[in-house]
C-alpha cells in the first residue's frame, strides 16, 4: 500500500513540474549589436546579469497575449468536438480563457490576457498551454515542437523582449542556418511538431500574437525607435518606407529582426544580442527574397500579411470562385465548409499553412459568386477558362495575384470530368460529377469527395502529376494498378479519391514501401507560376 502511494506521488509529481514549470532562467542581455550568423544553442539560459533603467519612460509597460485561432487535428473527445480553452502564464501570473465548448475549429477568437510588467527588465517568460475541458478530469493538448529532453511536453515556452517586441523560446522567427528550429511559424505551435502526424497524440494547432503598448501605436518599441531606428517614439511610423524598397518599417522591424548571441568571459555568461537583417533605412530587394521558397517573394508576402502568411514559413494561397445556383433543382456549386477543414488539416500538419479565400475574409479579396451555367449545356473548357480570365484576373493580366494565388472554382457541370487543370495555377471541379460520387455506397460523405477532388487538382498546380497510381488503370480493385499502387497512399493516387473504401483526405509521404511516393517532399511550390 505504501509503495503504491509513493508512486502516486511521484507520478502526480511529475505531471505538476511538467505542465506548470516556468522557465527559471533567461538570457542575459546586451545593448550592443553585431553581426554574426551562429549555430550553437546554449542548453540553458541565463538569468539577467543587470538591471536597466525604465526602458519605456513615455508609459507603465504592459504585456499581451492574443489567442487568435484553435484547431484540433486529431480526435481530441471520442464522442464530442473538444471544449477548448487556453492557459496563459505571464511572469508566473496565470490566465485562464473561457470554455469554447464543442468545437474543433475556432476563428477569430481575439481572446487576450495583460500583465503589467517591471520596467526596468527586458524579458518577460511566457508560457502557453491548450487544454480541453472534461468532467472531472481536462486534457493538455499538444501545441509543442520536438524536445528531446523533454518528450512529453505539450505546452510552448517564450521569451518576450520588450525592447524590440520580440521573443524566442519553442517559438521564434525561423531562420535558415540559424539556431532556430521553429517550422512551424512565428506565432504558431504545431503539435505534429514531434512527429506524430499519423499518430492519435492530441495534436492540436494554435495561432497567437504577444504584444505590449506603445504611446505612438506603431508597435515599435520605445526602446528599438529610439536606440536602433533614431525615429520619434510619439509618432506614428506604420507605412513609413524611407529606402523605397516598397515594404514599410513596421513589416521589415517585425520579419527582419533575430536575437544573437555570444560569451561574454567578463561576466562568465551568454549575453543576448538584437540584430537586424532588414534595414528599414536600407534599400532590400525584397522582389528577389524567398527564404522559405514557397514561390512567394517579400513584396507578396507583405502583401498577404494581412491574412497571415509568414516569410520564413510555407504558405498557399488559393482563390475560389463558387457558382450561383440556376433553381430550386439546379443548387449552388460550393465546396462545402468541411471540406475546407480537411483540406487545410492536411496541409497544416505539414507546416504548409492553407490559405482559401472564400470571400469571408476582412479586408480586400478575390473571392465572388459566378453565374450559373446552364444546365443542358455542360461548361466547357472555353468556358471555364473565361472565368479565370474574368473572376480571378477580372481582365488583367498583370493582376498582382497571378503568381500569388492558385485558383480553384467549382462549378455545376463540366464537359470532360468532374475535375481538371485547365491552367497551370486554375482547375476545377463541378457539382454534378462529384454528387455522384456521394451517393455511391463505396465512397465517402459529401465533405470527404469534394476535399478529395479540390486538394486533387490543387495537388497538379503544385506539380504532382502522372505517377503509377494516377493511372486509368487505378480506379477499382479488378483493375491490376489499383492494388500495384495500394502502398501509394495518396489522393493523387486514383485508387484513393473521393473516399473509396477509406476517408483520405491526405498526399503520401512516401513511407510505405515499394511503388509508395513522398508527395510532400515533391511539391512544387513555382510549378503554378508557368502559366501554361
Amino acid at each position: 500500500m505504501k509503495n503504491k502511494l509513493f508512486i502516486n506521488f511521484i507520478i502526480i509529481f511529475m505531471i505538476i513540474i511538467t505542465n506548470y514549470s516556468i522557465i527559471n532562467n533567461v538570457f542575459a542581455e546586451s545593448d550592443n549589436l553585431i553581426e554574426n550568423d551562429t549555430t550553437f544553442y546554449p542548453r540553458k539560459l541565463l538569468s539577467s546579469y543587470k538591471n536597466n533603467e525604465d526602458i519605456d519612460p513615455l508609459i507603465n509597460l504592459e504585456v499581451t497575449v492574443e489567442i487568435n485561432e484553435i484547431r484540433a487535428f486529431d480526435i481530441i473527445d471520442k464522442k464530442t468536438d473538444p471544449d477548448f480553452y487556453a492557459r496563459i502564464f505571464i511572469n508566473g501570473e496565470e490566465f485562464r480563457s473561457p470554455i469554447w465548448k464543442n468545437q474543433k475549429y475556432l476563428s477569430n477568437l481575439n481572446w487576450s490576457c495583460t500583465l503589467d510588467v517591471p520596467d526596468d527588465q527586458e524579458f518577460v517568460e511566457i508560457i502557453i498551454q491548450l487544454w480541453d475541458w472534461n468532467i472531472g478530469r481536462d486534457t493538455l493538448c499538444d501545441i509543442a515542437l520536438n524536445d528531446n529532453e523533454n518528450p512529453d511536453r505539450k505546452d510552448l515556452s517564450i521569451i518576450y523582449s520588450i525592447k524590440t517586441g520580440h521573443w524566442f523560446g519553442d517559438d521564434m522567427i525561423y531562420l535558415p542556418h540559424s539556431w532556430s528550429i521553429d517550422l512551424s511559424g512565428y506565432g504558431r505551435g504545431n503539435g505534429c511538431d514531434d512527429n506524430s502526424i499519423y499518430e492519435d497524440d492530441n495534436d492540436c494547432e494554435i495561432y497567437f500574437d504577444i504584444k505590449q503598448n506603445d504611446y505612438d501605436g506603431d508597435e515599435i518599441p520605445y526602446w528599438t525607435e529610439t536606440e536602433m531606428f533614431n525615429t520619434d517614439p510619439t509618432v506614428d511610423d506604420r507605412g513609413r518606407d524611407d529606402d523605397n524598397d516598397n515594404i514599410p518599417i513596421e513589416w521589415e522591424n517585425k520579419w527582419g529582426h533575430q536575437f544573437d548571441w555570444e560569451y561574454d568571459e567578463l561576466i562568465d555568461q551568454y549575453v543576448i544580442y538584437h540584430t537586424w537583417f532588414y534595414d528599414p533605412f536600407k534599400w532590400d530587394d525584397h522582389q528577389d527574397i524567398d527564404t522559405d521558397n514557397d514561390a512567394l517573394n517579400n513584396l507578396e508576402e507583405y502583401l498577404t500579411s494581412q491574412w497571415g502568411s509568414d516569410p520564413f514559413r510555407r504558405d498557399i494561397f488559393v482563390e475560389i470562385d463558387q457558382m450561383n445556383a440556376g433553381s430550386i433543382f439546379e443548387k449552388e456549386s460550393v465546396l462545402p465548409d468541411g471540406s475546407k477543414h480537411l483540406i487545410r488539416n492536411a496541409f497544416n500538419r505539414q507546416n504548409i499553412i492553407f490559405h482559401l479565400d472564400d470571400g469571408s475574409w476582412a479586408g480586400e479579396t478575390g473571392s465572388e459568386s459566378v453565374p450559373f451555367d446552364d444546365v443542358g449545356e455542360k461548361s466547357t473548357w472555353e468556358e471555364v477558362d473565361l472565368l479565370y480570365r474574368t473572376y480571378f484576373l477580372h481582365d488583367n493580366e498583370n493582376n498582382w495575384r497571378r503568381g500569388v494565388f492558385h485558383y480553384g472554382v467549382v462549378i455545376y457541370n463540366a464537359e470532360g470530368a468532374s475535375g481538371y487543370c485547365f491552367r497551370s495555377d486554375a482547375f476545377q471541379i463541378s457539382r454534378v460529377g462529384l454528387e455522384k460520387k456521394v451517393l455511391s455506397p463505396v465512397c465517402g460523405n459529401r465533405d470527404v469527395v469534394y476535399a478529395s477532388a479540390y486538394m486533387h487538382e490543387l495537388g497538379h498546380s503544385l506539380g504532382l502529376v502522372f505517377l503509377g497510381g494516377h493511372s486509368r488503370d487505378a480506379y477499382f480493385p479488378w483493375q491490376p494498378l489499383w492494388w500495384k499502387f495500394r502502398p501509394y497512399k495518396s489522393i493523387m493516387n486514383y485508387g484513393y479519391m473521393y473516399g473509396f473504401l477509406h476517408d483520405l483526405v491526405d498526399y503520401s509521404d512516401g513511407s510505405r514501401g515499394k511503388n509508395d511516393f513522398n508527395d510532400w517532399e515533391n511539391i512544387d511550390f513555382y510549378n503554378f507560376q508557368s502559366y501554361f
